[in-house]
């Protein structure tokens, strides 16, 4: 179903969006000249380990010349023009002749090997630039400081001021993953990913490939992989086709000759490609494919729900082959140096049960169903080590006995991450609550969907992967940092840049720039400029840290409210209060302001004399501040806790109703709700599937049981512990659009502020009630 937005006007926190029509100055511009002669201030993403300024500038036009010596470095050259053009810069020729007043891109022989060989120099003088290292790694990197030295100033013409950069990497790992396995990303879009990545110094992409809901990787010896496991029926709505009514697949996988493609075009800007082929859980796609992979005899398909599932793959000898058969073809395709095996979130309630499996234990002298996980992990990094490949998995196989050549990925905080290194095993860190990219970034009701356990950009930035508490003789381990972006509820690639952009800026610093030299107030300094460059490429990327947010305390009976606006990244807001578009030049908001009602208020952050997103208008209307969206909604206390930001299953194509709820309790609390001459409330209600696995946790999934045939809804008074105040019956099914309208009228004599509570009774499964707006209605 689709959802009209025009409610949300106002809903205690109003968000309603205006474009903002930038303006270009035109082609001659005195100004604009003027600010081209003045140098400008380095403004880098990731900050270098060391960047000094001295006197002078240089003068950078579509006339200046690039010098490269050698096959290398004029390979570094064409990227380094490749990208000026991507990002409208002019397009700079090469010249064979070095001297003065070219950018010189130098590759200097060295007796050894490079200490770093991701490390360069980087000097601007009047006679020119020259970006000087020991390896084309480093010759690129240093490239890419440059990019973005001129990508800071006007397209046509940039003077940089004269300077040292001396640079290397903190980390040697500096990753993010992508995750086509739930929603699947095009090739075109993984390569715009990897550029990103090159230009904000990353260097690993990790490819999580399969997964419960599909299998991505095309396997010549196993083509039911990709033709039974590599397609879904979505739950609901996105799964029929809507003019007969048939079931519409959700398909994807990518060619080997594509990874192949995909691997080079990494390469060639120094990005390795780690494939992930996840066992023994998360299998669901390929035990659908090869049933005789499965511990059990039911019949599997590719799952449309999400979590955590109890499907494994046994362990027998055939198993084992498959799989050695399957890395097989999967080494061949990844020329790097590791491979990811998972090994995450391996319920092991079918092995418990299989008496094949338990004969299988006993057979290979494991005394618990961990300890046969750890038997498939040492068979699969035997055979990756007679490859030449080293085996990563997530922190779940450190329980088990770990080959010490094998690599953890701590995902479940930093704690795996400790004992790994202690063990003497390399880490990557990867805490959920740290880097963990799908979760939401603000509270503003604009974000997509996804975990609303917020993940800021603060949170991120401040993230320290070599933790206090580990020894010194053992951080050597701490191989680096590396951001996920699991995509359930990312079924877009624009939300995908939106998930990961800016916070993979923040993951960059930190995986690049000293301990020492790292400051958020700085970075967040240097971020309006970055935000420039995306605009420039074309790059996607969350607009709601940059927006301001609204909170109202109204005064119903006086027809008064007192608004404050902030900003997620302490932006200083400007505002206006006759509907006007703000500028530098408005009010910046510092104190409540007390508005009569009705009012408009339009406010905008900003930064280096531009707004950095639209405009936010904000209508503040008696009739608004009776609304609360579900966004805008409590959560019951001690009851529904894990709170997700759910899309609707329908239309199959274009927008879909978004809604927060909680999937263990459903409950929304508006909390103090002043319910003095209220008579009645109206609820508007959607309907979604319920498509998640909780395995261990299903227990904790509660309900209210129905008193009728469908179930009821139910508003109570003093919070979701507190009385009944309404009860009204549900329907079999909402509207043809998808929602449905409740009123419920309020007993006589209610009165005074009251946390309400909103909830819908009986079993969630197969389909769940979702709260769209609650609305109190005067007498």
């Amino acid at each position: 179903m689709k959802r009209s937005f025009a409610h949300r006007a106002l809903a205690g926190l109003a968000f309603t969006l205006l474009a903002l029509v930038g303006c270009k100055k035109p082609a001659g511009d005195t100004a604009a000249d003027a600010a081209a002669s003045t140098p400008i201030t380095p403004s880098l993403i990731p900050a270098p380990a060391e960047l000094q300024t001295s006197d002078g500038s240089f003068a950078i036009s579509a006339k200046t010349r690039l010098f490269a010596s050698g096959e290398a470095a004029t390979r570094v050259a064409q990227q380094f023009a490749a990208y000026l053009q991507s990002a409208g810069a002019p397009a700079l020729a090469t010249t064979q002749e070095d001297g003065k007043g070219v950018i010189r891109f130098v590759l200097e022989p060295a007796n050894t090997a490079p200490s770093n060989p991701e490390a360069y120099t980087l000097d601007v003088t009047p006679d020119g630039v020259t970006v000087k290292a020991q390896d084309e790694r480093g010759l690129f990197y240093g490239a890419v400081t440059l990019w973005q030295l001129i990508t800071q100033g006007d397209k046509g013409r940039v003077t940089l001021p004269a300077l040292h950069i001396n640079d290397a990497p903190r980390f040697g790992w500096r990753g993010f993953m992508l995750d086509p396995a739930r929603h699947f990303q095009q090739v075109d879009d993984v390569k715009k990913i990897i550029d990103a990545m090159a230009l904000h110094k990353l260097n690993t992409l990790h490819w999580h490939l399969t997964d419960d809901q599909g299998w991505r990787i095309e396997i010549k010896q196993y083509p039911k992989l990709t033709e039974i496991g590599g397609c879904r029926i979505p739950a609901g709505d996105g799964g029929k086709d809507p003019k007969t009514g048939e079931p519409r697949p959700y398909c994807g996988f990518y060619t080997q000759d594509q990874i192949r493609d995909v691997v080079k075009y990494a390469a060639e800007r120094h990005i390795t490609v780690v494939p992930e082929i996840n066992v023994p859980g998360h299998a669901t796609a390929a035990i659908s494919a090869y049933p005789e992979l499965g511990s059990i005899d039911t019949p599997l398909v590719p799952s449309n729900e999400w979590g955590v599932f109890p499907n494994l793959v046994n362990v027998e000898e055939g198993t084992i082959t498959f799989l050695e058969n399957v890395l097989g073809e999967v080494v061949t395709l990844f020329p790097g140096t590791y491979v990811h095996v998972g090994g995450d979130e391996a319920v092991k309630d079918q092995w418990e049960a299989s008496a094949r499996e338990q004969a299988r234990m006993r057979q290979v002298g494991a005394k618990t169903e961990m300890d046969l996980q750890g038997y498939l992990v040492e068979r699969l990094e035997k055979y990756l080590s007679t490859h030449g490949k080293r085996l990563i998995g997530w922190d779940e196989i450190l329980e088990a006995k770990l080959p010490p050549e094998a690599t953890v990925m701590s995902w479940r905080g930093i704690e795996g991450g400790l004992q790994a290194a202690r063990q003497g095993h390399d880490v990557v860190m990867s805490p959920s609550n740290k880097t963990y990219l799908d979760y939401l970034q603000t509270a503003s009701p604009n974000e997509p969907p996804g975990r609303p356990a917020l993940i800021t950009l603060q949170d991120v930035y401040g993230f320290e992967p070599v933790p206090e508490e580990l020894e010194a003789s053992q951080r050597h381990h701490i191989l680096g940092i590396q951001a996920n972006l699991w995509t359930e509820h990312t079924r877009t690639f624009a939300r995908l840049q939106h998930n990961a952009f800016p916070r993979l800026a923040a993951v960059a610093e930190t995986g690049w720039t000293p301990a020492a030299k790292k400051d958020f107030a700085s970075f967040t300094a240097r971020l309006p400029t970055q935000l420039k460059r995306y605009d420039a490429i074309g790059l996607g990327y969350a607009k709601t840290p940059f927006e301001p947010l609204i909170a109202t305390e109204d005064d119903r009976k006086a027809g008064t409210a007192k608004v404050t606006l902030s900003n997620p990244l302490d932006y200083p807001v400007h505002y206006t209060t006759d509907g006007s578009e703000p500028t530098q030049a408005s009010p910046t908001f510092a104190t409540p302001l007390d508005v009569k009602l009705p009012a408009t208020v339009r406010a905008a952050a900003f930064a280096d004399g531009r707004a950095l997103a639209p405009a936010s208008t904000f209508e503040l209307t008696p009739a608004a501040m009776l609304t609360r969206t579900d966004e805008a909604m409590g959560v019951c206390p001690d009851a529904g806790r894990l709170l997700l930001r759910l899309e609707d299953d329908g239309p199959l194509e274009g927008e879909r109703a978004i809604f927060n709820a909680t999937i263990f309790y459903p409950c929304w609390q508006w909390n103090q709700a002043d319910l003095d001459g209220i008579a009645s409330i109206k609820v508007r209600a959607g309907r979604i599937p319920y498509y998640f696995q909780l395995a261990h946790d299903e227990p904790a999934r509660t309900f209210e049981p129905a008193k009728s045939p469908l179930g009821e809804l139910e508003i109570l008074g003093g919070g979701c512990k507190g009385h009944t105040l309404a009860t009204v019956a549900l329907p079999a099914a909402p509207n043809a659009d998808g929602f449905l309208d409740l009123e419920a009228a309020l007993p006589a004599g209610t009165t005074g502020k009251q946390d309400l509570c909103v909830r819908f009774t009986g079993d969630t499964r197969p389909q769940m009630w979702v709260l769209d707006r609650i609305t109190l209605q005067p007498r």
